[in-house]
């Protein structure tokens, strides 16, 4: 049973860290390739998706933390 939550820690890390990295500070997601926006709008489409996944993604991390030590 611990090795089952170790490895849904892991997966749940590296999903976690990915998603961080898509999110670009301040200026959206057009400009992690190569787009520059320099206004600053609101979490439209892909943005809020990663953005709630992302919430999402460290709840779950926390809960299997919780639950690997109970």
């Amino acid at each position: 049973m611990q090795n089952t939550f170790l490895v849904a820690q892991i997966v749940l890390s590296v999903i976690i860290v990915a998603f961080i990295l898509l999110q670009a500070q301040g200026s959206g997601l057009g400009s992690t390739w190569g787009g520059g926006g320099e206004t600053y709008h609101t979490k439209r489409g892909v943005e809020k998706v990663i953005f709630i996944l992302t919430i999402v993604a460290i709840i779950l991390f926390a809960a299997v933390s919780i639950a690997a030590i109970v």
